[in-house]
């Protein structure tokens, strides 16, 4: 048999060399053995501990709470997080060591230094919710990018849109068709703490009439002949916890703006053929281009369902009503679309003023389709007036410095070529300086670089704003 004295030898080579703090009380919570190297982190000397019982230390508050004492109190193993004198985290371990008879007389604590895994972990949270604050501001560009204005009413819009879409209140978007109601409702949408759950967006007029209330609400298996055999999920179920876009709501027939009346006010709905009420939640948006006012007083529109929606009314206006969006929308099209079909095709001066001066009755989508069919029929790399539909092309301008260019009326000699290149070149160079706000803007323009943009206006000094 081993001796005790070769037991307490390979006990302290256990304890000394171990990579943990380990350390062993008598029934009284008095130190036998521990790992001296290891204490520092307490703060104190080997010394210090030596005759001591784990009691005194947690007196001092080297020990902040001892485990041991813990052990001895409810004789089971614990495990408990410590806060040292130094400034240490450490996680300790302990276990009761009992005789045959049950008595506790020995408890073992392990103790481990977790101050650095601790400020990896708070690292990698901050780098977590940095993560996300990059992605929200990534969303937010994202978002940025699909609504493209200078105007002040338009920025004025924004801000309420970023406003409500953080509450559950139901809004209603007006305006002409073509100005952009579906995208207000897609950031509305996309602001909010639905934004990943559905965006479900209905067009109440491409709806058949006889089909609307299957469509809206589903319906069960066997309802109607033709019906799926499973049945179908309706649309407004599948809003379901995210948002329910009802685009040109004046469309919505009279049958159902009860029951989409009743739906909101009970959260709930029933599936064509169905018995069984389901409970939904989804956020209302709407859209239209009509007066629903007018609509209610002709019978048209319940008065009570246009209430329900009117909470927060959003009025859009037209592209004509705010010019100052007109060139930016021009541009972003011009790069969106060119992008899209590999072509480097910009406008013509004179275009360019063309389009800025059209009243645009369809809107940003009337210009977005000019713009991708200019750029699709044109064979130039320069689009010219002559390119324009014949309704743009024919249209008059009166007569001034911002008139299209027109080289018919140029006076100069037929046959001066030098003359007539140099008018045009200050009349382009003077037009771009009005549109530009930097010399390589106007570069960029003209399709030249900006030393020769300089050059050409340093030449026509006078004639040329600078």
């Amino acid at each position: 048999m081993m001796s005790d004295n070769n037991v307490k030898r390979i006990l302290d080579s256990i304890i000394s060399t171990s990579n943990n703090n380990i350390t062993v009380t008598d029934e009284k919570g008095f130190i036998l053995f521990t790992n001296p190297n290891h204490w520092w982190i307490y703060g104190i000397e080997p010394d210090h501990y030596l005759g001591k019982s784990v009691y005194q230390l947690e007196t001092e508050g080297i020990l902040s709470p001892s485990i041991s004492a813990m052990v001895l109190k409810e004789k089971t193993p614990v495990q408990i997080m410590q806060h040292t004198k130094t400034g240490k985290i450490v996680m300790s371990t302990a276990y009761p060591v009992f005789d045959d008879d049950g008595e506790l007389i020995r408890v073992v604590s392990y103790t481990q230094d977790q101050t650095e895994i601790r400020k990896l972990q708070d690292q990698y949270g901050q780098l977590e919710k940095k993560i996300q604050e990059y992605q929200h501001e990534v969303e937010e560009l994202r978002e940025q990018e699909e609504l493209i204005y200078r105007s002040k009413e338009m920025r004025q819009i924004a801000k309420t849109i970023h406003r409500v879409s953080k509450t559950d209140a139901t809004v209603m978007l007006l305006g002409e068709s073509g100005v952009g109601k579906s995208v207000f409702a897609r950031r509305l949408h996309t602001q909010s703490y639905r934004s990943k759950d559905p965006f479900i967006e209905v067009n109440c007029s491409t709806i058949p009439e006889s089909l609307f209330e299957s469509e809206m609400f589903g319906y069960e298996a066997g309802s109607f002949t033709g019906a799926q055999k499973h049945g179908k999920q309706g649309l407004v179920e599948q809003a379901d916890n995210g948002t329910l876009f009802l685009d040109e709501i004046g469309e919505l027939p009279l049958d159902m703006q009860v029951k989409l009346l009743n739906v909101l006010q009970e959260k709930r709905f029933k599936r064509v053929g169905g018995k069984k009420e389901h409970k939904i939640d989804f956020r209302l948006v709407t859209a239209t281009n009509q007066n629903l006012e007018e609509m209610v007083e002709k019978g048209k529109f319940r008065l009570d369902l246009y209430y329900r929606l009117h909470v927060i009314p959003i009025q859009i206006p037209p592209l004509r009503e705010r010019k100052e969006d007109i060139a930016i929308l021009i541009n972003h099209n011009l790069e969106i679309i060119n992008k899209k079909y590999n072509t480097n095709k910009k406008l013509h001066p004179s275009t360019y003023e063309i389009l800025i001066g059209h009243k645009w009755s369809g809107n940003v989508r009337e210009l977005e389709n000019l713009i991708e069919r200019l750029i699709l029929t044109s064979e130039d790399s320069i689009i010219i007036p002559s390119f324009l539909p014949a309704h743009l092309h024919g249209q008059e301008f009166p007569e001034s410095n911002d008139a299209p260019f027109k080289i018919d009326h140029m006076k100069v000699d037929d046959s001066d070529l030098k003359t007539a290149l140099e008018q045009v070149e200050k009349w382009m160079l003077m037009k771009a300086s009005k549109q530009c706000k930097s010399t390589y803007e106007m570069a960029k323009s003209l399709g030249i670089s900006q030393p020769s943009v300089v050059r050409k206006m340093k030449k026509y000094k006078g004639q040329v704003p600078l």
